[in-house]
């Protein structure tokens, strides 16, 4: 069976309200205390109440800090890089934090080493970013789907000033995620809790088929004239892998002007755009010049994005695209623990039974990085871990 979690952002997504919600459906109230206790934070408070809000018991999450905003990234990556945090929960974190400074950046024009989190510097955001990868181990969460994000519009007064929301950093993280405008005024979705769904999210779109287990509710402090400020997270289990549908596009384009030291970036453009795989051949063009076929697996759904990605990062005029249908293997991906740090890797499933077992090449480097050992020592240690662990089994009985 697969554990499936589902987000309805009913009236938005901030880091409190996803911390409720997943405390209503279930989740330990210890956990979080222990997320405090493990990032070392001094003078911090979690309080969890239950009100009433439009009608409906909800439960509600307040972070009492002494630690106000003002610190700098780095500052704030150093607090969860050498927390006490266990190894998958803390790689989770990471991955939202980067992400969320990365956005920062990006708004400001500024190098992320020189990122000064204003109103998300302090040991509020901590908890609320780890706290919410803590709780959803917790709850042995394999597979988290959310639904569209609602947008609000309106001003804001911040320390950079006035600006407009969605926050411009909340923007940035929700690149290719479905989102929908609605009426109501005011911030729906913080740049914390757009970092931690984008993160933790492996699809987007309406409920999947699930047995339903439990049902929780997390509330927000402001009240909305046409929606309740809630977000519900709905938990249960599903016998069956997600539908995959098959179908695959194949886009090509042929150049024989693009300079080679540019052909690697062409192709980390498409990647990043939702591409399943990326190659080159060379060929012999007109004229009998040397050029290079660009060749880019892809879902259906992200043809467009994926041909104006090569027609605005290459130089060719034009791209032709083929429909496919290919076999593939069930996926699942497991973590195991190499001195403290987590890496992935992926199990391919045929017919419930596993075939392929493949430690993630760049978390392996990660670790090697950090390690000073040899990539070739950390794939091995990770790969045998995986073999040798409950996971394999448990992958066979889903």
């Amino acid at each position: 069976m697969t554990r499936v979690a589902y987000v309805d952002p009913v009236g938005g997504l901030a880091g409190d309200m996803l911390l409720a919600a997943l405390l209503d459906a279930g989740a330990p109230r210890h956990a979080l205390d222990d997320v405090v206790a493990a990032l070392g934070l001094r003078g911090v408070d979690v309080d969890v109440s239950h009100p009433v809000r439009d009608g409906l018991r909800a439960a509600h999450v307040e972070v009492r800090t002494g630690a106000g905003g003002g610190r700098t990234a780095e500052v704030m990556r150093a607090i969860m890089a050498g927390s006490g945090l266990t190894a998958i929960v803390r790689t989770h974190a990471l991955e939202a934090f980067d992400r969320l400074t990365a956005a920062e950046a990006a708004v400001h024009g500024v190098d992320p080493r020189e990122v000064v989190l204003h109103e998300l510097g302090g040991d509020d955001t901590l908890v609320d970013i780890c706290g919410a990868f803590s709780l959803l181990h917790a709850l042995e969460i394999d597979r988290l789907v959310c639904g569209p994000i609602p947008l609000g519009r309106g001003i804001g007064e911040m320390d950079h000033g006035q600006i407009p929301f969605p926050a411009p950093a909340t923007m940035a993280l929700l690149a290719g995620v479905p989102v929908v405008g609605v009426d109501t005024p005011g911030e729906l979705i913080t740049p914390t809790g757009a970092a931690i769904v984008v993160t933790a999210a492996d699809a987007w779109g309406e409920l999947p088929a699930m047995v339903l287990r439990t049902t929780g509710t997390g509330a927000g402090t402001r009240a909305h004239a046409d929606r309740p400020n809630i977000v519900r997270i709905m938990i249960g289990d599903s016998s069956d892998q997600p539908h995959k549908d098959t179908t695959v596009v194949l886009l090509q384009a042929n150049v024989d002007d693009l300079v080679p030291e540019l052909v690697p970036d062409v192709l980390d453009a498409c990647t990043s755009a939702g591409a399943i795989d990326v190659w080159t051949v060379p060929i012999q063009m007109k004229k009998g010049r040397p050029g290079a076929m660009l060749s880019v697996l892809g879902r259906p759904e992200h043809e467009r994005t994926l041909a104006e990605t090569l027609l605005r990062h290459s130089s060719t005029l034009g791209v032709r695209v083929q429909r496919l249908e290919r076999y593939e293997l069930d996926r699942a991906i497991r973590e195991v623990d190499i001195g403290g740090h987590a890496v992935r890797v992926k199990i391919g499933l045929l017919e419930g039974g596993v075939v392929n077992v493949a430690p993630e090449h760049d978390d392996c480097a990660a670790v090697a990085v950090a390690t000073g050992r040899p990539v070739k020592q950390i794939w091995a240690e990770a790969l045998a871990a995986a073999t040798a662990s409950q996971d394999l089994d448990d992958a066979n009985a889903r």
